[in-house]
């Protein structure tokens, strides 16, 4: 795998969830924190959005929006003061609530009767092991239905907010978003299949916009001392062809016997230049990356697999359960037996 699908994969736990909302008139709804991460889909109309401690983003037709930590946020027919914010309607209380006083639509009378319909849904995760990649993202990331640059740079800027090139540049974005426009009646045939096949790949195309638009051009370490610009480090790692060759292959298998030899030989590269370029990109050496990667894996495995502690050995690299179990104790503070129990006996371990 690469590292976009493997990073998704650790974290990712069951199937995302997707709500069709359509509204008109004033209304005002709140989205908790969650610990996950939470997207919004605008397929008609226009609304609002306004991240806890972030500045306000106008919505259009076409529109994707993720939030990758679960930033708590409103969404709202038109920008809203600290008072309206404060008496925005829980989300699922207003949703619901169409015969509740909570959840009626307030009366305006700049009301003009326009529509919203959008998708908005969570991707549960798993954040005890969150790939670096994915820690990275901002706190919201919109991805505008513009194929001008100039016109989609800077929307939903101020501090922690992403604008990238827009979902309309991006071909496989703007096709996953048209997709879901259709495929978002449940009632179609398959729909319960291909609706969360959708939202994976939404998510994947997301986080692929951002790292391709945050990108370094020339050399990414060219500067002395650079180590990332204002996006992190990983879209300039996913970037540099060392780098990105390295990480390659190592996500491809991660249980071959690795070398900084032969990985350097992978890339082309000498092990001096392999081990300056990853460690200044990644922010650690090929091989401390590799370990961590491994015992990623090995958690993402207990987690997901029924697997026999032997097999999951053997599909990250490691000899022995014994191997194992001691370097997975030393990296996560518990045994792969209390982890794959739960939580609960991890700490109690």
């Amino acid at each position: 795998m690469d590292v976009v699908s493997d990073a998704i994969s650790a974290v990712r736990i069951g199937r995302p969830s997707s709500q069709r909302v359509r509204v008109s008139g004033s209304w005002c709804a709140r989205l908790a924190p969650y610990d996950g991460a939470g997207f919004h889909v605008v397929l008609e109309g226009r609304c609002w959005l306004l991240p806890d401690g972030g500045e306000p983003v106008e919505l259009g037709p076409g529109d994707a929006v993720l939030l990758p930590h679960g930033t708590g946020h409103v969404i709202a027919d038109g920008p809203a003061d600290a008072a309206r914010l404060a008496r925005a309607v829980p989300f699922e209380q207003w949703r619901a609530g169409a015969g509740s006083r909570a959840g009626r639509r307030e009366p305006s009378a700049a009301d003009d009767g326009a529509a919203v319909e959008m998708l908005c849904g969570k991707y549960r995760l798993d954040r005890s092991h969150v790939h670096p990649l994915l820690a990275e993202l901002p706190p919201l990331l919109h991805l505008p239905n513009r194929t001008d640059s100039a016109d989609s740079a800077g929307l939903g800027g101020g501090a922690g907010a992403g604008a990238g090139a827009g979902a309309g540049a991006d071909p496989g974005l703007r096709s996953a978003i048209a997709l879901l426009g259709h495929e978002v009646d449940e009632r179609l045939p398959g729909s319960g299949v291909a609706l969360p096949s959708l939202l994976d790949l939404l998510l994947v195309y997301m986080i692929r916009s951002w790292t391709a638009e945050h990108a370094a051009p020339g050399d990414p370490i060219a500067a002395p001392g650079s180590r990332a610009g204002a996006a992190g480090t990983w879209p300039a790692a996913l970037g540099d062809p060392v780098t990105a060759a390295a990480l390659r292959a190592l996500h491809t298998d991660p249980a071959a016997p690795w070398t900084v030899e032969r990985l350097a030989a992978e890339a082309g590269v000498s092990r001096p230049t392999l081990a300056r370029r990853f460690t200044a990109l990644v922010g650690r050496p090929p091989m401390a990356y590799l370990a961590w990667w491994r015992l990623t894996r090995a958690a993402a495995l207990l987690r997901d697999t029924p697997d026999p502690l032997a097999a999951v050995a053997r599909r990250v690299g490691y000899s022995t359960p014994y191997a194992l179990s001691h370097a997975f104790r030393r990296e996560f503070g518990t045994t792969p037996g209390q982890y794959r129990k739960g939580p609960a006996a991890a700490t109690t371990g």
